[in-house]
């Protein structure tokens, strides 16, 4: 009987442990991944016209949404945002490790953005180079990706 205080007493600090272990203040120091894709459906048919959300992505690094251009009920661009509003657009080729994670990832070639970005799914790529964060928009057609925009935040 008297092992029992002792025993619920060891219990709990190793409960701490793990619960500090968890805490948000070691999560803190994770850093965002250099390369990541994600991928989201396209828009069904019959919206609302106007500019609708296709989908959103929510991590404590980023919310990235994926937005579509709706005209007579059917997409007809697809943009992306980024923590609200659209990227500036990248002036310039890219840093050769954006072509390389596109590559890894199996996208398309970055190569000159067509008018309009639609297809049946569509991914955004992500890259982070020092302070700067690559946002690519890859759209699915015809058993393939297709490069369709790129920015940089």
């Amino acid at each position: 009987m008297r092992r029992a205080p002792f025993l619920l007493a060891i219990v709990a600090g190793t409960a701490g442990a793990f619960v500090l272990a968890a805490s948000p203040l070691w999560a803190a120091d994770k850093e965002p991944p250099a390369c990541a894709a994600i991928t989201f459906r396209s828009v069904p048919s019959g919206l609302a016209d106007g500019e609708q959300n296709a989908g959103r992505y929510k991590s404590h690094f980023v919310r990235v949404d994926v937005m579509a251009t709706v005209k007579h009920g059917e997409a007809q661009t697809y943009y992306v945002e980024v923590n609200g509003k659209p990227p500036p657009a990248l002036t310039g080729p890219p840093p050769k490790s954006v072509e390389t994670c596109a590559k890894a990832k199996r996208l398309g070639a970055i190569g000159t953005p067509p008018e309009r970005c639609t297809g049946d799914r569509l991914a955004v790529l992500v890259d982070h180079i020092a302070d700067k964060r690559y946002v690519l928009l890859y759209a699915h057609h015809g058993g393939e990706w297709h490069f369709c925009s790129a920015g940089v935040t």
